[in-house]
């Protein structure tokens, strides 16, 4: 631990004369004992030392450059928010994050080796008197927030493995971090091991970049012996799905742009929100990426952010109106469906989702929009080597779209394939949608249900379907399919399998939330199999999707003298 003085300026001093008394080489034996030559070499090649830090505690925003030229510190840059000390000292203390105003300075000083360097200061304003003094007593006397930190100089994936594997194996353990969208930047925190010799007991790597995939496992293995911070940042899970889902009801990106920041009193008044309770929001939403705060009560959109605007392309505002809405409620009554196996949304509601939805033409339009948006989600499937291949048959190819929406999927499908045709089977309102989107030159639209699957074309989709229902109803989807088909015609399934090892998934998010919210399930690939067995089909192959998503490639299996005779099973269900 760093000298336990009591006033900033001593410390900024002490911080002074460590960082220019030191470089890489001579640092990091300090604070990584046993490391030998070949590490210590290869750890100098691939990062060097760039600053320490600590966090001081001004009594005024203007007293801060006072203490900074005390100590032969100088720079013109205003402070830039602190994302990651900002949470950490809310987690440590129980506050609001956004009653942190957490700023970064780093003014500049020369080491003795020549190299330009650092002094990273992080600014706490505490007035006489504030409620927050209590945090500037016990962070002067803990320095919890101190550090030592090294720049990777060519943060590629193989790198930042590397140096974090280093770290650790020299004892040094993962402490948190986080990714700096003000900055572009991701930081490792790691806490020295005990043997160090160096008075700073934190180290940082800071990789210029987003490394968010890297930081994910990263912060993984710190939350094991973070049990309650883990477990706080969970429960609080349901105010990010309400902020994003608010800021997308006010359309309020719709108001910003990523170029220029706007000032968050003239936001509110476009948008029709109270000032100051939309730029709690939004500082909120600065924390998760989704905006930048460019300075105090300004604020610029980000590409995260974009994702929300009503008129992107790619836009995700329908499924932030749907998660915060209706199956938000529905979500609430979660103890219901594990208590009884039953669908919360039809104890809630009274019917099930498709027909409530169907009973309100706005929600119904959510809807729609709302599985078209999530369609986007799949890219790669337009170009999938079995449409490819059905494009290429000397006379052409027939794709039909079961249950597809509002013909989102399938018109990215004809615009990647344009030997292909298609049909679009649907509710007769949503076939209407779709004839205003899809070309009806290449395209046949039929209005049904999944009883009503046009015989004798090439290629069968079934999008994101069958999880929406039980298995019975599902073999019977399936074998509507299966009579339909001709014996070289394609069945392509695209859904989440469930892991068989316990991995991480979000098709295990997704089977929660489709029992409560839908009264379906996600299913593993050998239950796919055995489904698709039972309707006369057979799964042929498999190929992996964004999102832990896969299309399933069925054929209908040879026929045999019993099962000529079955054909289809009865009933017919509603489509999706």
């Amino acid at each position: 631990m760093i000298t336990a003085l009591s006033d900033d300026t001593s410390r900024l001093r002490a911080a002074v004369d460590f960082v220019t008394g030191q470089d890489s080489e001579s640092l990091l034996p300090l604070l990584l004992p046993g490391l030998d030559g070949p590490e210590l070499r290869a750890l100098v090649e691939q990062c060097h030392f760039a600053h320490a830090a600590l966090l001081v505690f001004p009594s005024h925003p203007d007293a801060l450059h006072a203490t900074l030229a005390e100590c032969g510190l100088f720079t013109d840059a205003p402070p830039q928010p602190s994302v990651v000390v900002r949470e950490r000292l809310a987690l440590r203390y129980g506050r609001a994050a956004v009653d942190l105003e957490v700023g970064i300075l780093r003014p500049a000083v020369l080491g003795h080796d020549g190299r330009s360097r650092v002094i990273e200061v992080f600014a706490l304003t505490v007035p006489p008197g504030s409620a927050l003094e209590d945090i500037a007593v016990q962070e002067r006397v803990r320095h919890d927030e101190a550090h030592v930190a090294f720049e990777i100089d060519d943060p590629g994936p193989l790198v930042l493995r590397g140096l974090r594997s280093c770290f650790t194996h020299h004892g040094a353990v993962p402490d948190g971090g986080g990714y700096n969208p003000h900055e572009n930047g991701t930081v490792f925190h790691f806490a020295a091991p005990a043997s160090s010799k160096a008075p700073y007991r934190r180290i940082e790597l800071y990789a210029p970049g987003d490394h968010r995939d890297q930081l994910d496992s990263h912060l993984t293995e710190f939350r094991r012996g973070q049990p309650a911070e883990t477990m706080l940042r969970m429960l609080t899970g349901a105010w990010t799905t309400q902020a994003l889902s608010v800021y997308a009801q006010l359309r309020v990106a719709d108001a910003m742009d990523i170029d220029t920041a706007r000032d968050a009193v003239a936001l509110a008044g476009t948008v029709g929100a109270d000032p100051d309770s939309l730029t709690v929001l939004l500082r909120y939403l600065a924390m998760l990426g989704v905006v930048v705060e460019e300075g105090p009560g300004t604020f610029r959109l980000t590409a995260l952010g974009a994702l929300l605007r009503g008129d992107d392309p790619g836009s995700m505002r329908p499924l932030a109106l749907m998660y915060g809405g209706p199956f938000y409620e529905s979500f609430g009554a979660l103890a219901y469906t594990v208590r009884t196996g039953q669908v919360a949304f039809e104890h809630l509601f009274g019917t099930n989702h498709f027909d409530h939805f169907a009973a309100d033409p706005q929600l119904a339009e959510l809807f729609d929009q709302s599985m078209a948006a999530s369609r986007r989600m799949f890219d790669p499937l337009p170009t999938h080597p079995v449409l490819a291949a059905a494009a290429g048959r000397p006379q052409g190819a027939t794709v039909v779209d079961i249950a597809g929406g509002n013909g989102e999927l399938l018109g990215r499908i004809l615009a990647a394939h344009p030997g292909l045709d298609a049909v679009l089977l649907e509710r007769p309102h949503v076939v209407e949608a779709a004839r205003r989107r899809l070309d009806a030159t290449r395209c046949t639209f039929v209005a049904g249900d999944f009883a009503d699957v046009p015989s004798g074309k090439d290629v069968y989709l079934l999008s994101r379907i069958l999880h929406d229902w039980n298995d019975e109803t599902c073999r019977q989807i399936l074998r509507h399919c299966a009579a339909a088909m001709t014996a070289d015609a394609d069945l392509l399934i695209v859904e989440r399998l469930l892991p068989t090892d316990n991995s991480p998934s979000l098709a295990t998010a997704w089977d929660l939330r489709m029992r409560c919210n839908i009264g379906g399930r996600e299913r593993s690939l050998a239950h796919y199999a055995r489904l698709l067995t039972d309707a006369g089909l057979v799964l042929v192959g498999e190929s992996r999707l964004p999102l832990d998503s896969h299309v399933l490639h069925a054929r209908r299996a040879p026929r045999t003298a019993d099962s000529a005779g079955r054909g289809a099973d009865g009933g017919r269900a509603h489509i999706v």
